[in-house]
């Protein structure tokens, strides 16, 4: 896939750390999508794993369960990180200003990304860093909805729709290094009344 020049410029050009200066210590998808994402980290996540939470907040969704965690979580808000009550090492760090992450190589079992994606201003680099961070065989996990603070997302985010997200996302992986094919998966919850989209497109470090 190719990207126009624009691509990943955002409505609002000013530095991300000043927008997210502020904690909003709200959740960004409903109570269904998140039993979805719980039920979906249950699934893949190892036992003792150390996990990556990627432009992390004040909530992680991992699910209650058998799976022991060692949980680094990566954002740009203290308060918020600090009121989350899963994660047991933080830092913060603005990647659209430095897409370098501060680990050592092979360190993680698995990284995530969770409706967060689409504020991504390098993507490429980031993806390539995850790599590098992973073990070999080890997941990166890129969930998303169709929420969003518009404001911020990326221009080529928000002129697609959530299929065609799938297929960027892939994209990321297929140009960042060696990854597996990705994986996409619709985990949107169904029922009688209209709950948050939820997909996840997930590819292994080869």
């Amino acid at each position: 896939m190719e990207y126009p020049g624009n691509s990943f410029d955002q409505e609002d050009e000013s530095d991300d750390s000043l927008f997210y200066s502020e904690a909003r210590l709200v959740v960004h998808i409903d109570d269904a999508a998140i039993t979805q994402l719980k039920k979906y980290l249950f699934s893949q996540l190892r036992e003792r794993c150390t996990l990556l939470d990627l432009m992390s907040s004040w909530r992680s969704h991992i699910p209650d369960g058998p799976t022991t965690l060692d949980l680094y979580g990566l954002g740009l808000n203290r308060e918020e990180m600090s009121n989350n009550p899963q994660l047991d090492h933080s830092i913060i760090k603005d990647i659209n200003n430095d897409p370098n992450l501060p680990y050592e190589d092979n360190k993680f079992d698995a990284a995530m990304v969770i409706v967060s994606i689409q504020y991504m201003t390098d993507p490429i680099s980031v993806f390539s860093e995850v790599n590098r961070i992973l073990k070999k065989d080890c997941k990166f996990h890129v969930v998303y909805s169709n929420r969003m603070f518009p404001t911020k997302a990326t221009i080529i985010w928000k002129v697609f729709d959530n299929i065609e997200r799938a297929s960027l996302v892939g994209s990321y992986f297929a140009q960042s290094g060696s990854w597996s094919v990705p994986n996409a998966v619709d985990l949107s919850p169904v029922g009688d009344v209209t709950y948050d989209p939820l997909f996840v497109v997930s590819a292994q470090k080869k």
